[in-house]
């Protein structure tokens, strides 16, 4: 994917003044997107985030705050993106917290929570990207928007467990909602899509197996990312893409 060109693409990742997101929207930076780092709390992150995306060659490049659980915040978050870098091609839907203790420890406030920022950001935003990417003429070919949710590994397969529970239930959710917002979009030109990694090199915690000895490195990710961005991918919608090693999920 190294001549994928993303020039006078506008790229939005939520929660990319960290981990994961960081280098996804990095790794687009790398190919000339206009990017917006998004945040919520982490100012002086994204700050970072947004200077080393223009190190790499993307001057257009803006920091953006928004709570993703909130209507009005996330309307607000997507016009600052608009005023300053034009509509969004690309969304990368990167938010989600998790609570990795027994459903029945939980308080409501953070069971709640985890679904908020899994599945309603996604959700949300979504939606809220979806009509200027049906509007958008910038590709020769007609339209061109790229949504890409982030999930769970097996997750699909009905992954459950007491420990982390609405963590499983959410991701479920956008798993589901990537494969109907799929289906919706299928005339306009724009590909809804979905990587779910297992255990990844940021991870807090590691098991004490790992498939092929390690967790999924950031590359592993940003390669099926840069494969869904690209024009000659458009036929493929509704997908998603477990970047597990082989992960088979006996225990979790």
């Amino acid at each position: 994917m190294n001549n994928l060109s993303l020039d006078g693409r506008t790229v939005l990742v939520t929660g990319s003044a960290r981990g994961i997101g960081r280098e996804l929207l990095l790794s687009m930076a790398d190919h000339g997107a206009r990017t917006a780092v998004h945040y919520h709390t982490s100012a002086e992150a994204a700050r970072e985030v947004a200077a080393e995306a223009r190190s790499r060659g993307a001057e257009d490049t803006m920091t953006v705050q928004g709570d993703v659980t909130d209507p009005d915040s996330v309307d607000g978050l997507f016009a600052a993106v608009e005023s300053e870098l034009g509509p969004v091609d690309v969304l990368v839907n990167n938010v989600g917290d998790f609570a990795p203790r027994r459903w029945d420890e939980l308080e409501f406030e953070t069971w709640n929570h985890v679904l908020e920022t899994n599945l309603n950001g996604t959700y949300l935003c979504s939606k809220r990207a979806l009509p200027a990417m049906r509007e958008s003429d910038s590709d020769s070919d007609g339209e061109y928007g790229r949504i890409v949710n982030i999930g769970y590994a097996s997750s699909e397969k009905g992954l459950v467990s007491p420990v982390n529970f609405p963590y499983f239930v959410a991701k479920a959710g956008v798993l589901m909602f990537t494969r109907m917002l799929a289906a919706e979009t299928q005339d306009d030109g724009i590909t809804v899509n979905a990587i779910s990694p297992y255990v990844v090199e940021n991870s807090e915690e590691f098991p004490e197996e790992l498939p092929r000895n390690r967790p999924a490195s950031f590359d592993d990710l940003i390669q099926p990312l840069l494969f869904f961005l690209d024009p000659d991918s458009g036929y493929i919608s509704g997908e998603n893409v477990e970047v597990d090693g082989g992960w088979l999920p006996e225990h979790v």
